[in-house]
């Protein structure tokens, strides 16, 4: 959980303009912090920095292929940790670096807002943190006054305080591992916006409870639908039955156990050992750190629910959800109609 309760707390802000450098839009760098006179407003400015954060969970570190002191925000910010005072200087070379990666023709231009916070609570720990908020789209608003005893409608274009494009939280804990960073990206799935948390920032994901959650419930779906029916004879709801019995694993255990979660929803000592080596043939082909135990996020299952679909699709005529005992479902064929059927066993109708 990131909470930051006090504008106050909101030490230092500079605004910057940040173009595509491609299509030779400029960059426009402020000359000194602004000053928040208007407590609304700074009121407003911190609800749109923070609020798309408050439950984001998933955390990152900085990185770089040769040494980390290379990366270049991670430098900036550390000078601004290490001194208040290099703050504006150091805020223009974060929007020149910014500058450099925004190449892609889609990339917008738009508002850099670089801020110093002096207390900011990230998972009950009350640390300092530096945010690099870019803004790059603008809505059309509708204006309705008062205006000689007669309403008047008019419009103007601005920036939606709801809706953050891309934001960056850096928390000055665990420097030598790249700092904690939080991301956010509203249109992350685009391949023009690779370059916010790629290029620009440099970043992969910290090797936490989250990052070993979301990999664990992904290597289980995968082997699940795709692993376990080439190797042995299964249909499509005892997948369904697995699937199901992975989620409230997960779902009911405060501790992932490899042996444990191989022998509860798994059973048959040859998928036990198909799994497990599925999950080392994972692990080398992504290189990633996929222990035999570790603490379980629920977040982390709450974002990756979906993977568990327990969906029985039957041509383009039903859909069935299956949510419980495996023995209420009966598959059979029909030798007239030569079609597949299932059977399915309920008490009451609702």
């Amino acid at each position: 959980m990131i909470h930051v309760s006090d504008i106050k707390d909101l030490e230092r802000l500079t605004i910057h303009k940040v173009g595509n450098a491609t299509n030779e839009d400029p960059l426009i760098l402020s000359k000194q912090p602004l000053e928040l006179t208007d407590e609304t407003i700074g009121t407003l400015l911190l609800s749109y920095f923070i609020q798309p954060f408050t439950n984001n969970a998933e955390y990152f570190r900085f990185t770089h292929e040769a040494d980390l002191h290379l990366n270049e925000v991670f430098k900036y910010c550390s000078l601004i940790f290490e001194n208040k005072d290099n703050f504006q200087e150091q805020s223009e070379n974060i929007a020149k670096h910014l500058y450099k990666h925004s190449t892609h023709p889609k990339i917008k231009g738009g508002e850099l807002y670089i801020v110093h916070f002096s207390k900011c609570q990230v998972d009950g720990e009350e640390v300092e943190a530096i945010g690099i908020f870019k803004s790059e789209n603008r809505d059309t608003y509708l204006k309705v006054y008062l205006s000689n005893e007669n309403y008047e409608v008019n419009y103007d274009d601005g920036i939606n305080i709801n809706k953050l494009d891309k934001g960056c939280l850096v928390f000055n804990v665990e420097q030598e591992e790249g700092y904690k960073v939080s991301i956010v990206d509203s249109i992350s799935k685009q391949n023009e916006a690779v370059y916010w948390k790629d290029a620009f920032l440099q970043v992969q994901r910290r090797e936490d409870s989250y990052h070993q959650t979301e990999t664990m419930v992904s290597i289980c779906q995968q082997f699940i639908q795709k692993k376990l029916p080439e190797e042995f004879e299964m249909n499509r709801v005892d997948q369904i039955e697995l699937l199901n019995k992975s989620a409230a694993y997960f779902k009911d255990k405060e501790q992932f156990q490899l042996n444990e979660f191989a022998e509860e929803v798994l059973g048959h000592p040859d998928a036990v050992d198909a799994f497990k080596n599925y999950r080392e043939h994972f692990r080398e082909e992504f290189k990633l750190d996929v222990p035999d135990e570790f603490d379980i996020s629920g977040a982390a299952v709450k974002k990756q629910q979906r993977v568990f679909k327990s969906i029985l699709k039957l041509d383009r005529n039903f859909h069935v959800y299956i949510h419980g005992n495996r023995e209420m479902i009966e598959r059979g064929y029909d030798e007239e109609r030569t079609m597949h059927f299932y059977k399915l066993y309920f008490e009451e109708e609702k």
